[in-house]
């Protein structure tokens, strides 16, 4: 009963965080937006995704941060998606964005959908409707996605770098000001940081923290040393570029999955430990259901 609760609180917020990342392309959103124009898109969307995500599970995480990225560089308009030209360098190959996977499902989907409805469904929506459809085959949350987005034609690389929160942190608020900037809240923050809950680590964003922190072939002091060992176990050598750790399926019950994942990325154990302190916020399932039902129905009215 309390993970359902808690699931429930989680997933309503999680509709206002991305709700208040889309507000620069809000004008019209509304759910069943293409009832009448596209009856059948949704389902498609759904089947495209599952179709996908059945044979590839682990696309679910990386169509999750695709939706993200789009989301932190001129709202939610699919910009992420668009290529480069001889005079513009597009967000897809900024340096953030070129680890993004998971665009043969937006294509096949759009592909689709264009047997379907010819010209009507946006690729901003599709982006926004994969990513939640993946996690929900993984076992995730369901949110309710309001539809409508108009399509993007400006995408800059620079923006993209510029925009997107960098992985590393030297503290908490830095990340808090990179998401405020948005007009996303320490709660906001909390419930995002969420999707690293799924997906995967790879071994080279943290071997420097297990052979050589301070350049001189040691480890992290602030790094509990039974985890460094068991790290080294995996990550065998300091420049290690295949070896991934954290293959998560969803488990909103078990934030241990986060903070360890947290522990890793970030540079500051610090970090990690002010996480553990936000996330604690979400606790309160009163207070976070009626701030985030409040919200969400003031802004679909």
């Amino acid at each position: 009963m309390a993970n359902s609760k808690l699931l429930l609180a989680f997933s309503l917020h999680l509709v206002l965080a991305l709700f208040v990342l889309d507000l620069a392309n809000a004008q019209g959103l509304k759910l069943e937006f293409y009832k009448k124009s596209c009856p059948s898109a949704e389902y498609i969307i759904k089947k495209t995704t599952k179709d996908f995500i059945s044979r590839a599970p682990t696309l679910a995480a990386p169509l999750l941060r695709m939706h993200f990225h789009d989301c932190f560089v001129r709202g939610c308009d699919g910009s992420v998606l668009l290529n480069s030209t001889s005079s513009n360098q597009a967000e897809k190959d900024a340096i953030p964005n070129q680890t993004l996977r998971g665009y043969q499902v937006i294509d096949a989907a759009k592909a689709a959908l264009e047997k379907a409805c010819p010209g009507v469904v946006s690729c901003a929506d599709i982006v926004a409707l994969v990513a939640r459809d993946a996690v929900l085959e993984i076992n995730g949350p369901f949110w309710s996605v309001p539809t409508g987005r108009r399509d993007g034609r400006v995408s800059i690389a620079s923006e993209a770098l510029t925009n997107l929160p960098a992985p590393f942190f030297n503290n908490i608020t830095q990340l808090i000001a990179s998401f405020a900037s948005k007009g996303l809240s320490v709660k906001d923050l909390v419930v995002l940081s969420g999707g690293h809950t799924i997906g995967i680590g790879h071994c080279t964003s943290f071997t420097n923290r297990l052979y050589n922190f301070t350049g001189r072939g040691d480890t992290d002091p602030s790094m509990d040393q039974n985890y460094i060992a068991n790290l080294k176990n995996r990550c065998r050598q300091p420049g290690d570029t295949t070896t991934t750790l954290f293959r998560f399926r969803w488990t909103l019950g078990a934030p241990k999955n986060l903070i360890l994942a947290t522990t890793l990325l970030w540079a500051k154990e610090e970090a990690c430990s002010n996480l553990m302190q936000l996330f604690s916020m979400i606790v309160p399932l009163g207070l976070m259901y009626n701030s985030a039902q409040t919200l969400v129905d003031r802004q679909l009215s």
